[in-house]
């Protein structure tokens, strides 16, 4: 156990006796103690050669959302950015390091390279292997690490999971100096994390919804190939699993974890619910009642919900027949998550991509929150409620985008559908582009197009 005597394996004495140690850090130190790590002579071991490497990246699931992963992080990690990012596997071995190049150069020194094992029992502390270990995001400064030779470093990282069976599946890391352990690096982080998930979601649906086209089975059951990636031995060996055995969720300490339902309707006619590795569309209608719901958690009388769909009191025997409708569908995908009566409610929360897209902007993560938005909330719906929703979550997100967001941000907005003609917003970015920037002149060009019209 480590204490304020000093341990001949202890990471670093001073720091452990100042009483100023964060008890998930000593805990980490005494697990490595226990495995007998030296914090002088750590040196991460390399896993795979380069073919190896490569072969594997391909067939790891977060090879598909390295996009996401590189608009949202490392476009910000570029040259003399002083960062680099990391994304590992469930077992903690870098799979890419991107980044500052002068950065990276130095990361060699300490073997933070891709290919190399970062898990805690291997590495001692750090962010990307404690990450994995705790199964939560952890930020880890300077000499918090375990090895002294990362002292002058810093780092966050979050672990990611399968959207469906929520299984670790890999680590996402920034490591560099102070601005790595910034206090929005977190919740940036966190989103970051999110944002891959549900774009491996979707790519799933996606997926799923060309075979079922292709056979015309879709919303039948289907065969999902596996590839497993959180052994120290895994392998590209495929297993077929029928999906309804994928629903079974991983236990933490011996209790199930719960799965939350969630629903996408941004940019959507219809509706997407998801829940354990199985979705459901719904009609417009009932993606409508469904959102209503979602967004009134004490619920709707059957005259209330007929105004908000239907712009009047009038056709509630309508809206009635509706929800019988969509009781039955739902009770078929899963029992509980159909609505209640007298009022209209949801049994259980139902988390809405528009809902995630206005926390992420209420936690200052703009760059996440926009990558995330991936249209308006079912564009094709005229429903008067449906329409307040809509304009709500799209005037927050130009609201907030307007007031914080960073010039990047904001004229990746501005070139969006949803403000190529909004003179306020170009206004705006070019207020906040330095003097010199070469695409104040675009900018200016555009404005000037907007004001002729």
């Amino acid at each position: 156990m480590i204490s304020s005597v000093t341990s001949p394996w202890l990471a670093d004495s001073d720091v452990a006796a100042s009483k100023q140690i964060r008890s998930l850090v000593r805990e980490s130190w005494e697990r490595a103690e226990k495995v007998r790590l030296d914090p002088d002579r750590l040196l991460s071991p390399l896993e795979f050669d380069r073919d190896e490497l490569g072969q594997y990246r391909q067939a790891h699931p977060l090879a598909t959302v390295m996009p996401v992963i590189r608009k949202l992080l490392v476009q910000d990690a570029d040259d003399d950015s002083g960062m680099l990012v990391a994304v590992g596997d469930a077992m903690g071995r870098l799979l890419w390091v991107e980044g500052d190049p002068g950065l990276k150069r130095g990361a060699e020194s300490m073997m933070f390279v891709e290919g190399a094992d970062w898990s805690e029992s291997v590495a001692g502390t750090s962010a990307p292997g404690t990450a994995l270990a705790l199964d939560h995001a952890i930020q880890i400064r300077r000499d918090e690490h375990y090895n002294r030779l990362v002292h002058a470093w810093s780092c966050t990282a979050v672990p990611v999971h399968d959207p469906e069976t929520r299984d670790i599946i890999g680590v996402i890391d920034i490591t560099g100096g102070e601005q790595a352990v910034d206090r929005h690096t977190m919740p940036l982080m966190e989103a970051t994390a999110h944002a891959v998930e549900t774009e491996l979601m979707l790519q799933r649906f996606r997926s799923r919804t060309q075979r079922g086209g292709d056979r015309g089975e879709l919303g039948t059951e289907r065969q999902s190939p596996l590839i497993f990636f959180n052994s120290p031995s895994a392998t590209f060996e495929q297993s077929v699993v029928p999906a309804a055995q994928r629903v079974i969720t991983p236990t933490l300490g011996g209790t199930p974890r719960t799965l939350r339902p969630t629903m996408h309707i941004l940019g959507r006619d219809t509706a997407l619910v998801s829940l354990g590795g199985r979705t459901v569309e719904l009609t417009r209608r009932h993606a409508e009642i469904m959102t209503l719901l979602s967004w009134n958690r004490s619920g709707l009388s059957a005259e209330r919900l007929t105004e908000l769909v239907n712009g009047s009191p009038e056709g509630v025997a309508t809206i009635r027949s509706e929800m019988v409708r969509l009781r039955k569908l739902l009770d078929s995908f899963q029992l509980g998550l159909a609505p209640t009566s007298k009022p209209y409610r949801l049994p259980e929360p139902l988390e809405l991509d528009a809902q995630q897209v206005v926390a992420l902007l209420d936690r200052g993560a703009h760059r996440a929150a926009l990558a995330a938005y991936r249209g308006t909330i079912l564009p094709g719906s005229r429903a008067p409620g449906i329409q307040v929703i809509r304009d709500g979550v799209a005037g927050h997100l130009r609201e907030a985008l307007l007031s914080d967001a960073s010039v990047d941000v904001l004229l990746e907005y501005a070139h969006s559908e949803h403000a190529l003609d909004d003179v306020e917003v170009w206004k705006n970015a070019l207020r906040l582009l330095p003097p010199k920037s070469p695409k104040r002149a675009g900018v200016v060009g555009h404005i000037e197009r907007l004001e002729a019209d």
